[in-house]
């Protein structure tokens, strides 16, 4: 495995939809790899490449965590060469993954948003998937194993594509991809990608309507948008402008209520617009672990009542929204 070379992802998406901007992809991808915006990437790398060389016995990229090998196929002097070169890429954000029987229990429990809407989408096999905002691409793995031919995410954060490829040495399935891209990097108006996944993103942009016209341009006919994000509860004119910071959060700009949210969907040419799931976030999904070791949901909401956040907004509550794009 060569570090950043994203020439057999440019193979897989010659033969997608994607073909006609997979040269442009693979080459911004390579290029952005090892520009030194960050003064922990040579660290990064060095720590993948230190990473120890061990015959796995099997994958599992089809289970809540995603695993190479088990405990019997290497010692523990390995497993600990293993831990310590894995701990160099902390914060892990967006997992579980075992690798030998050493788990890196993330901060997210990724799988249990998986869980949640998994039975609500459109099979993905055979699908040209790109997921926005994919952190380390757990849920990229997850797709591949769900059958899409190629899962392509895009995040801009060095430290999680540095994770990507540390867990690609192991999971070593050509069909997961993170690009260090941010969504303004996309070619405009490809319509080339059956799914879209945009989880946890729709907040952080200053003008979340603009988000969702890039999707729509960015989805073939009849294509299917996930999006998941931050919600409030109440009506169709519903929305929450946080003064200052949300949840400790300084870039949240508009958290719409699920009706709120439908109508934009709507309004923007989506049909088939549906909640599927609407859940409050619990500090057993979102916390502090050894490999995120900093202030995680506990911290942000108020420990007098759980119901509101520090700042006394609504306390973080997710809902996962379907729509299809016109055929």
């Amino acid at each position: 495995m060569i570090i950043g070379d994203y020439s057999d992802f440019k193979k897989l998406a010659e033969q997608t939809p994607l073909a006609p901007w997979a040269e442009a992809y693979a080459n911004k991808s390579q290029q952005a790899m090892f520009e030194c915006n960050h003064g922990h990437l040579d660290m990064w790398l060095e720590a993948i490449r230190e990473l120890p060389e061990i015959k796995l016995s099997n994958i599992d990229m089809d289970s809540d965590t995603i695993r190479a090998g088990v405990p019997a196929d290497c010692d523990n002097a390995i497993r600990e060469q293993l831990y310590d070169c894995m701990q160099k890429l902390r914060p892990w954000r967006k997992g579980p993954f075992e690798i030998c029987g050493m788990k890196i229990e993330t901060e997210w429990r990724s799988d249990w948003k998986w869980n949640r809407l998994k039975n609500h989408i459109a099979s993905l096999k055979n699908r040209t998937v790109l997921d926005i905002g994919c952190g380390s691409g757990y849920h990229c793995w997850r797709m591949a194993a769900a059958g899409a031919k190629l899962a392509a995410g895009i995040d801009p954060y060095k430290v999680f594509i540095a994770q990507f490829w540390a867990m690609k040495k192991y999971l070593n399935d050509n069909r997961a991809w993170v690009l260090p891209l941010g969504v303004e990097d996309l070619p405009t108006e490809t319509r080339c990608f059956d799914t879209v996944f945009s989880m946890g993103v729709l907040y952080h942009r200053k003008s979340p309507l603009d988000h969702l016209l890039q999707i729509r341009d960015l989805l073939r006919p009849g294509g299917e948008l996930v999006l998941e994000t931050l919600v409030i509860d109440g009506g169709e004119n519903a929305v929450l402008v946080p003064e200052g910071r949300y949840a400790k959060m300084r870039n949240v700009w508009f958290l719409p209520s699920c009706a709120a949210l439908e109508k934009w969907l709507r309004k923007l040419g989506f049909e088939n617009v549906r909640t599927v799931n609407v859940t409050r976030t619990s500090v057993d999904e979102q916390r502090t672990t050894d490999w995120m070791r900093w202030e995680s949901l506990k911290d942000y909401i108020d420990p007098e009542n759980p119901a509101v956040t520090i700042e006394g907004y609504q306390a973080p509550t997710r809902a996962i929204i379907i729509a299809n794009t016109q055929s």
